[in-house]
């Protein structure tokens, strides 16, 4: 089985070199199974059911987020008004499993391949550096003892890559992956863990890396020698896709292999990630 995760969607340009992209990326890697990170879709703070819907119609299967969850309140409202509807398009979107009991949302969803293979994804947040919300260690063993499924694939939403790695080590030999998220700068830790794991730090970002994390860098640059507020504006060049391959064995949810794939507007470009814009 094959597993393609695609890290934090910013904005309006990670959502078109995701509309470029994804048929070929699917088509070429025979991906069984496809999850994306879009806390940060609807104009790089948030995300909406308009756009969610369209990535499911691209071919998403699951989308995670994090701590920008709440900022578009239309994904509050779909959640609660999806509670009671157990086939509503809106239980494929998580939202952190260890935000406290009574929050709209859920943070793991359960699913089968179009093979019929049964899968579930997960969805939580660190707490080092963010929201004190509730433990996510104690939150995966309790997710994973709600779920039958050997195929399983955790989105970490973490500032720190201690408690990043913490996590991986931690579930190593007991799901199928854990992929960070959250600091929109890819990591080059890609590995198997001994136990069978899939391990990224950080996927990075799906969106402009002209910027600051995403953001116009004027604006951030400005901001930190004045320490005056400032709108944020989505940056729009040197767009990149960044995303993760994983490979599994159907039966038992160990991983076989992980590799990274970054693809620009001219295609993959994982061997000049260093040489400039990519043109």
């Amino acid at each position: 089985m094959r597993i393609l995760f695609i890290g934090d969607i910013f904005g309006r340009p990670g959502r078109n070199i995701v509309r470029e992209n994804l048929s070929a990326l699917l088509r070429e890697n025979q991906v069984d199974l496809c999850v994306a990170n879009a806390e940060n879709a609807a104009g790089g703070f948030g995300l909406t059911p308009q756009i969610a819907e369209e990535f499911f119609n691209l071919g998403v299967d699951v989308l995670t987020t994090g701590n920008h969850a709440w900022d578009k309140r239309e994904l509050s409202e779909y959640f609660l008004a999806a509670a009671n509807e157990p086939y509503s398009p809106a239980r494929r979107i998580l939202r952190p499993a260890n935000y406290p009991p009574g929050t709209a949302g859920t943070g793991i969803y359960e699913g089968t391949t179009r093979a019929g293979i049964p899968y579930a994804v997960m969805n939580l947040q660190g707490r080092v550096f963010m929201a004190s919300i509730d433990d996510p260690f104690r939150a995966a063993d309790r997710l994973l003892a709600s779920t039958e499924a050997k195929v399983i694939l955790l989105d970490f939403h973490a500032e720190a890559t201690s408690e990043k790695v913490a996590m991986g080590w931690y579930l190593d030999g007991r799901v199928t992956a854990v992929l960070g998220t959250h600091t929109h700068i890819p990591t080059a830790d890609t590995r198997v863990l001994p136990g069978g794991t899939a391990y990224q730090t950080d996927v990075g970002m799906t969106g402009p890396y002209d910027s600051v994390i995403g953001v116009q860098k004027e604006l951030i640059v400005q901001r930190f020698l004045t320490a005056m507020p400032a709108r944020f504006e989505a940056a729009t060049g040197d767009v990149r896709l960044c995303a993760v391959l994983v490979e599994c064995d159907d039966a038992t949810g160990r991983a076989k292999s992980v590799r990274r794939i970054v693809r620009n507007h001219h295609g993959e470009a994982e061997a000049n990630w260093q040489g400039g814009n990519g043109n």
